[in-house]
């Protein structure tokens, strides 16, 4: 999967990620104010502090920052293998490192669910194993059984004990490591995470591992001519506050609602812009699409809570 993702001629090295799927940033401008509005709190939160990092991990093209059009005390930086895109404006800085502590905004969206992860079986005598994928063809066997610190890791957050023979989990420890290690980066401020994503108590019994091409579902060939992706295990990734996107959308102020019928007799052209406008945050919103998304909040030597940042609603969620 780390192959066939990042490796030379990878999937997220040669491809434009927009080209082949949809995420909540190419969705609608709608995701983008949010964000901008959860920005400007966390500035205020912090006291205004200069500069003020805002730091995509996983940026794909950039498009989040750019759409963002900040400048000034704020200073935008994009992490992402991918070289840097030529018509990126000269003020995103471009690495495919994480920075050193800063103090700001960290944004992952849709990004741990290309972190590279095994997956695992049960085989006929009860033995959890890897499943292993020849790269070419796709035809999967199961290989060594599963021991260490990915056994341990299941038993706590997937356990496969008593499982039936060909059920599948995902072995989400390199996913909590990644996360751990960019919230670290955080020295004051908000490390959010984005993503499709399960819990405990609903564990997908055959795991969730597919491929995309094309804006098409395909089979995870692990070739590079495909995204790769497996859901999130959220509850593993650590300390914060999870809310569905739909919840934490509403709270930074994206409403899907209709505008009234009557706004089109008394200003059609403002009922249209007002309409246009609720299909996208609709779409965002959504519990069967993208509002379904989980959102892990987590603050780092904020003056409040984590939620201190999101207007009333959301807090205490």
């Amino acid at each position: 999967m780390r192959r066939a993702l990042y490796g030379e001629g990878g999937f997220f090295v040669s491809h434009a990620p927009s080209g082949h799927f949809r995420t909540s940033v190419h969705a609608s401008p709608a995701f983008v104010a949010a964000v901008r509005r959860l920005v400007a709190a966390v500035d205020e939160a912090l006291g205004h502090p200069d500069p003020l990092h805002i730091v995509d991990v996983g940026a794909g093209r950039g498009e989040l920052l750019a759409a963002l059009r900040l400048a000034g005390r704020f200073q935008l930086t994009a992490v992402e293998l991918a070289p840097r895109p030529a018509d990126l404006p000269a003020s995103i800085e471009w690495r495919d490192t994480l920075p050193s502590r800063f103090t700001g905004v960290l944004l992952a969206t849709e990004w741990l669910d290309n972190v590279p992860l095994d997956v695992v079986e049960v085989d006929p005598s009860g033995v959890v194993r890897y499943v292993e994928v020849d790269p070419d063809s796709g035809e999967e066997a199961l290989g060594e059984a599963v021991a260490g610190e990915d056994a341990e890791w299941l038993g706590r957050w997937w356990p496969l004990a008593g499982a039936s023979p060909g059920m599948r989990a995902e072995v989400g420890r390199t996913r909590d490591e990644a996360w751990a290690a960019a919230v670290s980066t955080v020295e004051r401020g908000l490390a959010v995470c984005v993503d499709y994503g399960h819990l405990a108590a609903g564990r997908p019994p055959y795991g969730t591992l597919t491929g995309f091409r094309s804006g098409r579902q395909v089979p995870p060939v692990p070739d590079g001519s495909c995204d790769i992706t497996a859901h999130v295990a959220m509850d593993s990734l650590g300390p914060g506050v999870l809310v569905r996107q739909r919840e934490a959308l509403r709270a930074l102020g994206v409403d899907g609602a209709r505008p009234p019928l009557a706004l089109a007799s008394t200003d059609p052209a403002g009922y249209v812009r007002a309409l246009a406008t609720a299909s996208a945050a609709a779409e965002l919103t959504d519990p069967a699409g993208l509002g379904g998304h989980y959102w892990l909040v987590h603050g780092r030597n904020l003056p409040g809570p984590e939620t201190a940042v999101f207007p009333a609603s959301l807090r205490g969620s």
